[in-house]
């Protein structure tokens, strides 16, 4: 069942509020089925996502008189040959303007916290949050989130920005209820995972749909989800890591950390999420990992169930 995006209101205005900003979070496959190949290119897949409680952020900065959009953060210099044209926060504005009609330019800011092609939804997160601050801003209706997927493959499910089941190229979105909060471990080696490769080297190894793509009712315990979470896969971990052995390396060092629930690649790499009994045993794992992987990235995180708070 398709799913959609509640409307903002309706009324605008014309006054902004200080410094309005949106978490673009850290978009988690918790398992990821590439089913087969389309005639057009593109892949069908089956994948449960959740979302972090860390991630980029998208700021209005002020009125311009055309889009702008500066970039700031750690992993900023990762953009930095990005052409504007190629911008999905850019482009993702400038259609919603089209669509909403009777708005102003606006100076954006984006603060990359997150590595760049890593698996966790990068450019679509980042364009999801400015949708949902600028509808926010300006009173708007952003639509569909299927109307989006031409902007890519994860725009409609980070705009949905709550736990789903995923299927079609992306488009095909069921919002999931019942997943506990997942206190986890975020580690990505460095270096970046692309994706286009990535498919490349899978070379039509398809696997088939789950049996059970949703989590049974009442799978409450972290521990028992996990378990559940440990039947299914991430088709494109074996091809990731073909094409960029460090992901095998980071993967092998969060499988070791202590307490580990499970450790799984996400996307089509190079982030790798393990899955914690608690919060105290995912702090424990990251302070671990960067005694054993010092030269990877590391991030504690709870995978939520709800839609961050908006900033």
């Amino acid at each position: 069942m398709a799913s959609t995006v509640a409307p903002w209101p309706a009324k605008r205005t014309d006054r902004l509020p200080k410094t309005p900003s949106e978490l673009a979070s850290a978009k988690i496959n918790l398992y990821l089925h590439i089913l087969g190949q389309r005639d057009d290119g593109y892949h069908e897949l089956q994948s449960l996502v959740a979302f972090a409680d860390c991630g980029d952020r998208v700021e209005v900065t002020g009125r311009a008189s055309d889009w702008t959009l500066a970039i700031d953060g750690p992993f900023a210099e990762g953009l930095s040959g990005t052409a504007e044209s190629d911008n999905l926060v850019l482009r993702a504005a400038r259609r919603l303007a089209g669509r909403i009609g009777n708005t102003s330019p606006m100076a954006l800011r984006l603060t990359k916290n997150l590595p760049v092609a890593a698996g966790i939804g990068g450019g679509s997160a980042d364009a999801a949050a400015a949708i949902r601050l600028l509808a926010r801003t300006w009173g708007g209706d952003v639509g569909p989130p299927a109307a989006w997927a031409d902007l890519g493959a994860d725009v409609p499910v980070c705009l949905l920005n709550r736990p789903a089941l995923v299927e079609g190229m992306g488009e095909r979105l069921t919002p999931v209820d019942g997943i506990p909060e997942l206190p986890a471990v975020l580690i990505n080696p460095g270096v970046p995972s692309s994706t286009g490769a990535v498919f490349a080297t899978l070379a039509a190894r398809y696997g088939q749909p789950a049996t059970s793509p949703l989590p049974p009712p009442g799978t409450r315990n972290i521990r028992d989800f996990a378990s559940w979470l440990a039947s299914h896969r991430n088709d494109l971990t074996r091809p990731a890591m073909e094409t960029t052995p460090p992901i095998g390396a980071a993967l092998a060092a969060l499988a070791g950390a202590p307490d580990v629930l499970l450790a799984r690649m996400s996307g089509s790499g190079a982030t790798c999420f393990g899955l914690f009994p608690d919060q105290a045993a995912a702090q424990t794992a990251v302070q671990w990992l960067r005694q054993h992987a010092p030269h990877c990235w590391v991030q504690e995180t709870v995978l939520r169930t709800a839609p961050a708070t908006r900033g």
